[in-house]
């Protein structure tokens, strides 16, 4: 029962609807449409997860005081929790884009792999050496991998 008098669990628990219910309108003011499975849905503005830490976080410093453990604890993780939606999930969410152009791509190339038997063999071997090369920036930034992993392995061993 102690739960339902637990001020920093309902802050943070209403900062989440709040933040997955104005979704909606933030998205109609800047694109006209209106939907509404953004309700239930990650990403978007604003988040609800910094929501919910932050008000999770506040209520705590105001219930048991910032010089408190549990504040310590509460703030820590708002802070993973904010690093983490604005670094890891945001990166699995631009993957996600390219990984969806890789199955587009894949589809194209399906389609344009039927005409393979019927090119010139000149052809083929041109196309064959294109998808094998690499662009200059992706040679520099390998070679700048091995470099900088050379020198960490070289560090660890030689402590």
């Amino acid at each position: 029962m102690e739960l339902f008098v637990n001020f920093s669990f309902w802050a943070a628990l209403a900062a989440i609807l709040f933040a997955q219910f104005v979704k909606v309108p933030i998205h109609f003011a800047v694109t006209k449409k209106l939907d509404w499975s953004l309700l239930t849905s990650t990403g978007g503005m604003p988040s609800s997860h910094s929501a919910a830490v932050t008000a999770l976080s506040t209520g705590v410093a105001l219930e048991a005081g910032m010089q408190s453990s549990v504040f310590a604890v509460s703030a820590i993780f708002a802070i993973i929790t904010m690093f983490d939606a604005t670094g890891v999930r945001r990166q699995a969410g631009e993957q996600a884009i390219v990984l969806n152009q890789l199955v587009a791509d894949f589809n194209r190339f399906i389609e344009e792999a039927k005409d393979w038997p019927h090119k010139p063999d000149q052809e083929k071997r041109k196309e064959l050496k294109e998808l094998l090369g690499h662009k200059p920036i992706e040679v520099f930034f390998g070679g700048l991998t091995g470099i900088i992993l050379t020198l960490i392995l070289h560090y660890l061993i030689h402590l």
